[in-house]
């Protein structure tokens, strides 16, 4: 295996592994995320719901904001996010909802950097390697506003 695939499958069984934190009683959808860092860091998160179904989190974001509340938002390299039913049968293969899609835009512009996006099977055993314009072509962000990343003090 090389360095990169292995670097891919750390991230994803760092997914799988929040993934089982998840609080999902509503929908018994489980979902994690973990994020890379430039220096090799991963930080990760699980989906979380309220009751009020509106409040709840996504994985994608949970992680993502507790990257961002080490102040280390622009050294996003890549995630990787395993979900599905709780107790199904079959694994299912899943991305980002269009929130987290939108999130991970807004990340990617900020970090002047195409992020490694890779969608995973709970198992494994079957991943989708994918770059943030392909799940979100055409995407609205900061670059539309005029903002550019700046430099890390």
């Amino acid at each position: 295996m090389t360095d990169e695939a292995s670097s891919v499958q750390e991230l994803i069984a760092a997914a799988r592994a929040a993934m089982a934190n998840t609080h999902a009683p509503y929908s018994r959808f489980a979902v994690g995320a973990a994020v890379r860092l430039a220096d090799g860091a991963i930080v990760t998160g699980c989906n979380f719901e309220n009751a009020s179904y509106g409040l709840s989190l996504c994985a994608e974001t949970v992680a993502l904001a507790s990257v961002n509340a080490q102040g280390r938002l622009r050294d996003v390299t890549a995630i990787a996010v395993v979900g599905g039913a709780m107790d199904a049968a079959e694994e299912a293969l899943v991305t980002p909802c269009g929130r987290c899609r939108q999130v991970m835009n807004e990340v990617e512009q900020m970090a002047g950097r195409t992020l490694a996006i890779h969608c995973a099977t709970p198992g494994g055993d079957r991943v989708l390697h994918l770059k943030v314009a392909d799940l979100l072509p055409h995407a609205f962000g900061p670059a539309d506003l005029g903002i550019a990343p700046t430099p890390k003090d």
